[in-house]
């Protein structure tokens, strides 16, 4: 753990600080979201499947996104044995709440700059905002316990296990008609260290707590 990073301290919260920063993260980590969706120049890996689903059923993509988080947190806890903290629960609601709620208030820019621009954003705050909700280790959230559930049961590589989940979910939602263009390429690329540098400034980087978080 970095004890130097700029907001460490915020990791040794006590409990209602705790939830002020877990909430923080995840309004933040959905307006990411619905930054990046609204850009209309593709979405996360995810994302493609939520707005896939959108396709078929008469649901919101923040709905839909409730819902595969529901699924997730049932099948983690029951058959991979997962602890379901109030950071998990937390966790699948506000997000698809908050990107629903900015659906119309985010912009939907139509010239390239701004799409990127927009784009770039969403994934720059999504690392900030993943420092925050990990920091507050109050619970995992439901991707990240699928992940860390397959790892402790079958002692495969996270690494290999993240990319596969990826891939799978990407692929069924090109199936199911979800948006893909060259941003979720960008993605994939930049997510890493966005997510990297946002755990760093909570002094996560590396530690133990960003692990169990």
């Amino acid at each position: 753990m970095i004890q130097s990073a700029p907001l460490a301290s915020l990791t040794r919260l006590r409990p209602a600080g705790q939830y002020l920063l877990l909430l923080s993260g995840l309004v933040l980590y959905g307006l990411s979201l619905r930054l990046m969706l609204n850009a209309g120049i593709g979405v996360a890996p995810w994302d493609v499947f939520h707005v896939g689903v959108t396709r078929w059923l008469p649901l919101s993509v923040g709905q839909v996104s409730i819902l595969s988080g529901l699924v997730l947190v049932l099948y983690t806890s029951l058959n991979l044995r997962e602890r379901v903290g109030p950071g998990t629960i937390l966790n699948v609601l506000v997000i698809g709440l908050v990107m629903d709620l900015l659906s119309e208030a985010v912009p939907h820019p139509t010239q390239l700059a701004w799409q990127g621009l927009q784009f770039a954003l969403g994934v720059g705050l999504i690392g900030l905002a993943t420092g925050a909700y990990v920091g507050a280790g109050l619970g995992a959230g439901p991707r990240d316990s699928l992940m860390l559930g397959l790892q402790r049961r079958h002692g495969w590589p996270v690494v290999r296990i993240r990319t596969g989940v990826e891939l799978a979910v990407l692929l069924a939602g090109v199936l199911l008609g979800g948006p893909v263009g060259w941003g979720t390429l960008a993605f994939a690329l930049m997510v890493g260290p966005s997510v990297g540098f946002g755990l760093g400034l909570f002094g996560l980087r590396g530690g133990a707590r960003a692990q169990k978080a």
